[in-house]
């Protein structure tokens, strides 16, 4: 190798160079003045093997690429004379991961055998920024999936909104995912389509990287607080230990959501409210509208809207495709219209508050895509709006001083934040 051809030589001219400077100096000192001489040490190859995805690069021969339009796993391994019993084989380890789903724009990369063969030992799919399949193509045959250490980053951003919230957290280089996890922190005491021009804001919160400069996304708001109307609202992540949840509580302890969410989308209009007199545009004829119509694009996600059981997921021809979810001995709910449901969604399955139960559609008798969103209270169909819905519990009793002490210097960190005017 010629890094140990110019070590070694470049160790000789020192060695060199040392004698002559000793016997120099040598003349000018004392006769009885004793000269010690540390043996040279060993030099050792002390470069660390370069690994990437598991495999030690320095092996083999990489070429990277891109999933084309209309390209399979198997033409992939195919040009590159990988047998196609090998193929074979690898596509039937689906339960690991499944070849018939690369996606068109996906990275990928072939290492190849430093041999004369050139043969093909490794293909990594990249799945996303983080998240990447290995395939072992010679001998013995296997798949694993991995993924790439994540270095997460604290940092703090404050400004004025203008405009909106999210073209606010652009100007100061912030994605505006923030955005869309602030809204989710606050859906029950802001709207935030009525926000307003000079609100502000101070958030503290989580940026992740791989290999230290890739930005990969926002992670989780640490704290946070907004200041609505006049009115500053405090937020800050806390762990129940009592059942393992990270929940958002305000400055004293109290949950900032509600048992309920507001809507049952992110976004979306109301197109239709309740009503005990409303003309059918499908049925042409005047009846009660006992729910609350949110129009919306078509696949637009649509949320449970608090913790529950699933009791009923089916169609029907006036429903079309529906899930009905039982919170607890007094409240139900009911989502009706969607296109499809939402993976593993199917009666007795628990789902959490956010979770996504389907998708918006027209099914049943509908004359565009939106959910028809239906509220019971006690077995009788009422309208959300006029409800006066209990809170989420704050936090547990026990752990209430430890959590106003963890929250002190948030707190402070937070109100010491400079508001940006741009």
């Amino acid at each position: 190798m010629k890094w140990k051809k110019t070590t070694i030589r470049f160790a000789v001219i020192v060695g060199v160079a040392a004698i002559v400077v000793i016997a120099a100096v040598s003349q000018y000192l004392p006769e009885d003045t004793v000269i010690s001489r540390t043996p040279d040490p060993v030099i050792q190859d002390t470069i660390e093997a370069q690994m990437l995805y598991g495999i030690e690069i320095d092996n083999y021969e990489m070429e990277s690429a891109k999933i084309e339009s209309g390209e399979t796993f198997g033409a992939i391994l195919g040009r590159n004379n990988v047998p196609n019993e090998t193929v074979f084989a690898l596509a039937n380890l689906d339960t690991i991961f499944d070849v018939r789903y690369i996606q068109l724009g996906k990275n990928y990369k072939l290492f190849f055998q430093k041999d004369s063969a050139r043969t093909l030992e490794y293909m990594v799919y990249e799945e996303s920024l983080t998240d990447y399949v290995v395939f072992h193509l010679t001998d013995s045959l296997w798949i694993k999936t991995g993924q790439r250490s994540i270095k997460v980053v604290e940092r703090e951003v404050a400004g004025t909104i203008r405009g909106s919230l999210y073209v606010s957290l652009q100007n100061q280089e912030v994605s505006p995912v923030l955005a869309v996890k602030l809204s989710e922190i606050y859906a029950w005491t802001v709207d935030f389509f009525r926000i307003q021009e000079g609100d502000t804001y101070r958030v503290i919160f989580e940026e992740e990287y791989i290999d230290d400069t890739v930005y990969v996304g926002t992670g989780r708001i640490i704290a946070a607080s907004l200041n609505h109307g006049g009115e500053e609202l405090y937020s800050f992540a806390y762990q129940d230990s009592t059942d393992g949840h990270w929940e958002y509580y305000d400055e004293e302890g109290q949950s900032l959501r509600k048992t309920f969410l507001r809507a049952p989308l992110e976004f979306g209009r109301i197109s239709s409210r309740f009503t005990m007199r409303r003309f059918h545009p499908v049925q042409k004829r005047w009846k009660p509208h006992l729910g609350t119509d949110y129009a919306a694009p078509h696949g637009t996600p649509i949320l449970a809207t608090a913790d529950g059981t699933v009791i009923k997921a089916s169609y029907t021809s006036g429903n079309g495709n529906y899930v009905k979810i039982q919170h607890n001995s007094v409240y139900t709910t009911q989502y009706l219209h969607m296109s499809r449901f939402a993976q593993g969604i199917r009666q007795g399955v628990r789902v959490r508050q956010g979770d996504v139960i389907g998708y918006v559609g027209s099914t049943g008798l509908a004359t565009g895509p939106h959910v028809c969103y239906r509220f019971w209270k006690n077995g009788q169909q009422v309208d959300p709006y006029q409800q006066d819905l209990p809170d989420a519990e704050g936090i547990d009793e026990s752990l209430k001083a430890a959590y106003l002490e963890f929250i002190e210097s948030l707190k402070s960190t937070l109100d010491g934040l400079v508001i940006s005017n741009e």
